[in-house]
Formats: structure tokens, C-alpha cells, sequence
């Protein structure tokens, strides 16, 4: 099959691994999952990115989710604009983080209070810090193929980048660091019943992505956040929610609204920068006056609360006060999720979709996965001849298949159709 990878981009990439390992600044950017090289992003606009030779392709990675929005929605680049006018960066307090502050809490009303940080990563280490010395105990509790970063103690059976090269662990983390993070099965309450059985009183926190979306998107079975919600409440052990994907996508008040579960902790990210890096985490007041200067547990960060990520996140919030703006992405994404199936028992391929809101899947398995492990068994080699299939059509999915398609505000009913098409013609050349 043909590489999509043209002359600028080959040249520029080529640049790249001279200067960064593998030619790229995160992993799955580099193609390694699926073969070929990756094209280099010029420019983005609406639902679609430019790469270097000048070719438009149809963009479902939406920076990872980040761009609800869509590429250089002119609201957020003129809120950019003005921040920076007022200066890049101050490391002392401001008027507009308390802004996107409040825009959080009114519509996410289990974080009482919280902190903004700089990334994913840093929301979920903190929150567990926090959660530990609220608690007294030591131990948490993850599940296999759920991502909450890379800081050491969360990369034992992560999904993400890590899932896509095959690694349960990384190289460079110790034994010692993951000694007292027990990973369970995602949507398996006996085991979860089991660990507490175990360690009734040792667990400080169960941190879980509601909707697993690291690993392709895995939706929680009925009952599951319930019973996690109802296990960790009679244990004393607080309760942690990932949404750093699902917060401001699945819902406005994301997957705790959707699904009526109210957490302890929450961390966010993504959409709440704009496009621009910054994260939040936050909740119960009791729980979060445990942080510095107010109480004993220390975090910092000089670039936290940045003005210029706070505008383009501020002003991203305020468009999705809109409720029309969710209706339209849940159109359009059950719209390509029927024509998806349709063209997948057309090409009578071993395929399934997994949907939750605006972000899906199509899982090389025959039935969408209720873990990780079920999600480990796709094929991945169809995977890649469907992914490139679809690149040479103008459409760009994530590059792994452990990773969730987006939907922004700016995909339309006719490139849903385009998207349909093209998956009909990639389907049948990787059956």
C-alpha cells in the first residue's frame, strides 16, 4: 500500500529524528503503531489540518480531544490575542483564572474547590497526593488500560501511548514506585469488591476514567460507577474521576453528569485549555484545604493558572454553554457511528463501534471490549491497512487503534458522509 508520507513531510521528519528520539515530542505521533511516516501539520482550520505539502485531511484527532471547537475557532484565537496583550506569564495571581474557576465549578459542582495546573499528568499525581495524606493511607487503585499520566506510580497496565507499543510498564520506573498501586479489571466489580476485601482499610483512593477513552473507548456496564461510588464511600477511601477526556465531552458536566455519579476528586483537562496546555483538579473543600499554603501537602507550579491558556479556556467554556452545541455533536456522531456499522457489515469485516457522546472507536474485535484485555485482542495489522486506507482518502484517525476518534463542533453532516464513504472503500481493502 501506497505511504501518504510526501516529500516536505518526509524532509521535515527526517529533521525531527536528528533532534528529538523517535522524530517526535509524544510517542503516538510518530506512526509507530501503524506503520509509515507520519505527515507534518502545517495548519489547522474548522475540522481540517494542512500538512507541510500543502494536503487537507479530515481531522478526528481534534488534538486529542482538546478542540471541541474545532482548529482556530476565531472566538479562542481573539481571546488569545487579548491575553497576550496583557502579558504571557506573571507567577502571581490574576483576575481570570478565578473566571475559568468559577466556569468549572458552576457546571461541575463536586469540585468545591480546585487548583489549575499545566497538564493531565500533573492534575492526576496531584489529586492522588492530596488523597493520600487526607486519607492516611498509602495504596491506590487503578484499572488496566485506564491513562492518568505518565508520573511514575500510574504507569503500571496504562492504555494510551503505552498500550499502543505493547508495554504493561515503562523502563525507568521502579519496583518500589508502583509497590502500592493495585491495577483491577475496568467494569469488574468482583475484583474491586476483592481488593477491598483484601486491604479494607489500606486503599486511598480508586482513580478511574468514567468512560475509558485511553484505550479505545470502553463504556462503563450499568452499575459500575454506582457500585465504585457506593464500595469506596463505606471504605473511607475517596473516589477519584479521570475526565480529563470525558470533561466538557460526553456532557457539559461530563461523565459525573451523564451518569449521575458524584466523585470526590475530578480531574480535567483538555477542552478546559482550548487547545492551549493547562489542567485542573479539584473537589471536596474538606479534602482540597489539605493543599499548600492552606494545609500540609505540597504543589506548585510557576507556569499554573497561565493567562493566556486560561483565555482560550474561559472563552471555550462560554461557547459550551450552548446546548444546541451538544445536540449537534451527538447528531453527528450517532450519524457516523450508524454508517460505521453499516459499512463494516457490508465489508463483512470482524469490526464493532464503540461510542460514548462525541468520541467512538472502531475496534477490530467482534463486539465492542468491556476491558482492557478484550481491547487487547483486536487486530491490530487490519487496523493499520484501515488506518492508512482511510489516510489516503483525506481522513485522519488517531494512529493507534487504543486511542478514541473526536468530533468538534465543526465537523459537518456532509463530512460525516465524506468519512462514511471513504470507511466503506478502507474497510473492504483491509477485510
Amino acid at each position: 500500500m501506497r505511504r501518504i508520507a510526501t516529500s516536505a513531510s518526509a524532509a521535515v521528519f527526517e529533521e525531527s529524528e536528528r533532534l528529538f528520539p523517535g522524530g517526535v515530542n509524544s510517542p503516538v505521533r510518530a506512526f509507530r503503531a501503524v506503520g509509515g511516516r507520519p505527515i507534518v501539520v502545517r495548519e489547522g482550520r474548522g475540522a481540517r489540518v494542512v500538512d507541510v505539502d500543502g494536503r487537507e485531511f479530515l481531522d478526528y484527532i481534534c488534538s486529542w480531544g482538546a478542540l471541541i471547537l474545532g482548529h482556530a475557532a476565531p472566538e479562542i484565537l481573539a481571546a488569545i490575542h487579548d491575553a497576550a496583550q496583557r502579558g504571557t506569564s506573571f507567577g502571581m495571581p490574576t483576575p481570570y483564572e478565578a473566571e475559568l474557576a468559577r466556569l468549572i465549578r458552576d457546571v461541575v459542582p463536586s469540585m468545591e474547590r480546585l487548583r489549575l495546573v499545566a497538564s493531565g499528568t500533573e492534575a492526576a499525581m496531584s489529586a492522588l497526593r492530596v488523597a493520600r495524606a487526607y486519607t492516611g493511607r498509602n495504596r491506590i487503585a487503578k484499572f488496566a488500560g485506564c491513562y492518568h499520566g505518565h508520573a511514575d506510580h500510574l504507569l503500571a497496565q496504562a492504555g494510551s501511548g503505552v498500550a499502543t507499543f505493547g508495554l504493561p510498564d515503562s523502563a525507568g520506573v521502579p519496583p518500589t514506585a508502583v509497590a502500592e498501586t493495585l491495577v483491577l479489571p475496568y467494569n469488574d466489580l468482583e475484583a474491586v469488591e476483592q481488593a477491598f476485601e483484601a486491604l479494607p482499610e489500606e486503599i486511598a483512593a480508586v482513580i478511574v476514567e468514567p468512560v475509558a477513552a485511553n484505550a479505545g473507548v470502553i463504556r462503563p456496564v450499568p452499575g459500575f460507577l454506582e457500585a465504585l461510588r457506593k464500595i469506596t464511600a463505606d471504605h473511607g477511601t475517596l473516589l477519584i474521576f479521570d475526565e480529563v477526556i470525558t470533561g466538557f465531552r460526553v456532557s457539559r458536566g461530563g461523565a459525573q453528569q451523564r451518569y449521575d455519579v458524584r466523585p470526590d476528586l475530578t480531574c480535567l483537562g483538555k477542552i478546559i485549555g482550548g487547545g492551549l496546555p493547562i489542567a485542573a483538579y479539584g473537589g471536596r473543600a474538606e479534602i482540597m484545604e489539605w493543599l499548600s499554603p492552606q494545609g500540609p501537602v505540597y504543589q506548585a507550579g510557576t507556569l499554573a493558572g497561565n493567562p493566556i491558556a486560561v483565555a482560550a479556556g474561559t472563552e471555550t467554556l462560554r461557547r459550551l454553554a450552548d446546548p444546541a452545541l451538544y445536540q449537534t455533536l451527538e447528531s453527528r456522531a450517532a450519524a457516523l457511528e450508524r454508517g460505521l456499522v453499516e459499512a463494516i457489515e457490508h465489508a463483512g469485516v470482524a469490526a464493532c463501534v464503540a461510542r460514548e457522546a462525541s468520541m467512538l472507536t472502531v475496534f477490530f474485535t467482534p463486539t465492542p471490549p468491556h476491558n482492557f484485555a478484550q481491547a487487547a485482542a483486536a487486530d491490530l495489522h487490519r487496523f493499520s491497512r484501515f488506518f492508512h486506507g482511510m489516510l489516503q482518502r483525506g481522513i485522519l484517525l488517531p494512529p493507534s487503534q487504543f486511542e478514541a476518534w473526536f468530533i468538534s463542533t465543526m465537523h459537518t453532516d456532509d463530512d460525516i458522509d465524506l468519512t462514511v464513504r471513504a470507511a466503506a472503500a478502507a474497510l473492504r481493502e483491509a477485510a
